[in-house]
């Protein structure tokens, strides 16, 4: 298994389609956003193609692994 300095290197050499598809059909990413002055989660695929917004946290982790998908929150 590599390193995390050479993970890290790995990630820096990749073009940038090449890390925008990093990750896909394997990892979702969550950031919660502001709706109508409600808070709700964003749910994305790698490359940032949204998938589907949701009323919580925990909804948007369910539907990420429903599909197979890790899914990542962000801030």
């Amino acid at each position: 298994m590599k390193n995390e300095s050479q993970q890290a290197e790995f990630l820096k050499q990749l073009s940038p389609q090449a890390f925008l598809a990093f990750g896909m059909g394997h990892v979702a990413y969550i950031r919660p956003v502001v709706v109508q002055n409600r808070t709700a989660y964003s749910l994305h695929a790698a490359d940032g193609t949204t998938l589907t917004m949701v009323d919580s946290l925990a909804g948007a982790c369910v539907l990420a692994r429903q599909n197979d998908l890790d899914p990542v929150a962000l801030q």
